[in-house]
C-alpha cells in the first residue's frame, strides 16, 4: 500500500542529521539490536563524533561566539578548539570532549541527566531523537494549539510502533516520498521550548489522535488517496486519520 502523507504546503521538519553514530547516541529501542550500548556509554562527545547531539553544541556555541563553523553535526579540530574555549570560560576541564560537566553548562539538560543516571531522555529515546521530533513539530504546528503540537508528534510515534513504517524516529521522518519538509527548506527551522516540550509529551505516550498514521490540512492537500483515509478526529486545521 502506497504510504504518502500529502499535506500541500504543509511540511515536516527534521534535524539536519541521523542517529548519532560513533560515540554520541544511539537508538535504543526495546528489542533493537542496539540495545546493549547503554546511554552513558554513548553519550559523551569528542572529536569524531557526528549526530544531533553534536549539531545542537556546535549550535549552542556558535550562537555565544565561541565557534564560527558549519553547524553539521561533524564533531572536527574547529568544534573541539570551541569546546576546550568554552570550558576554559567556565572553569571546567579544558579536555575537549563533551561530558557531564560541560554538557551542564551549555544547557544541554538531556543530556546532562543522561549520564547522571537520573533520567533517559523521553521514555528511552535519545536526545537527538528528541530534537528531530521538535523540528518536525515546530516547522508543522507552530500555529497550532499545544494539543494540536502533540498530536503531531503522536502520528510520527504511532507510526514508529506499526510494522508497516520504519521503527525509528529518524527512519519515519525521513522515509522517503513521506514528507515534503525534507526537501523544502522548512527543516532549517529552529524549535522553540513550547515545541520541545510537546515533543517530550509525544514520546511519553499522549497521543491526542488516538493511533492516528496520518494527519492533513484539508485546505491544501491535493491527493485523493488521503481523502480516502477514515478521519478519527480534527485538531485545528488537521485532519487525523488511520
Amino acid at each position: 500500500m502506497k504510504k504518502i502523507l500529502a499535506v500541500g504546503a504543509l511540511t515536516f521538519a527534521l534535524a539536519a542529521s541521523t542517529v548519532a553514530g560513533g560515540t554520541a547516541y544511539a537508538v535504543l529501542h526495546a528489542g533493537d539490536a542496539e540495545q546493549a550500548v547503554t546511554v552513558t556509554e554513548a553519550a559523551v562527545l569528542r572529536q569524531g563524533s557526528r549526530g544531533g547531539e553534536v549539531k545542537e553544541v556546535q549550535r549552542r556555541l556558535k550562537q555565544w561566539g565561541y565557534y564560527s563553523g558549519a553547524v553539521d553535526g561533524i564533531f572536527g579540530s574547529a568544534t573541539k578548539k570551541a569546546v576546550v574555549a568554552f570550558q576554559k570560560k567556565n572553569g571546567l576541564t579544558a579536555d575537549g570532549i563533551v561530558g557531564k560537566a560541560t554538557y551542564k553548562a551549555l544547557g544541554m539538560n538531556d543530556s546532562y541527566n543522561a549520564l547522571s543516571g537520573t533520567t533517559k531522555p523521553s521514555a528511552g529515546y535519545t536526545s537527538s531523537d528528541l530534537y528531530l521530533m521538535a523540528k518536525a513539530i515546530y516547522a508543522e504546528g507552530r500555529g497550532e494549539s499545544y494539543t494540536g503540537q502533540v498530536a503531531i508528534g503522536a502520528v510520527i510515534m504511532n507510526r514508529v510502533k506499526s510494522p508497516s513504517f520504519p521503527n525509528s524516529i529518524s527512519g519515519v521522518i525521513y522515509q522517503k516520498g513521506a514528507f515534503t519538509a525534507v526537501t523544502d527548506g522548512q527543516i532549517n527551522l529552529e524549535p522553540n521550548q513550547t515545541a520541545y516540550n510537546a515533543a517530550r509529551d509525544a514520546m511519553n505516550g499522549w497521543d491526542p489522535t488516538y493511533g492516528c498514521l496520518y494527519y492533513y490540512n484539508p485546505a491544501v492537500a491535493t491527493s485523493a488517496w488521503i481523502f480516502n483515509r477514515k478521519t478519527v478526529t480534527v485538531i485545528g486545521k488537521h485532519v487525523f486519520a488511520i
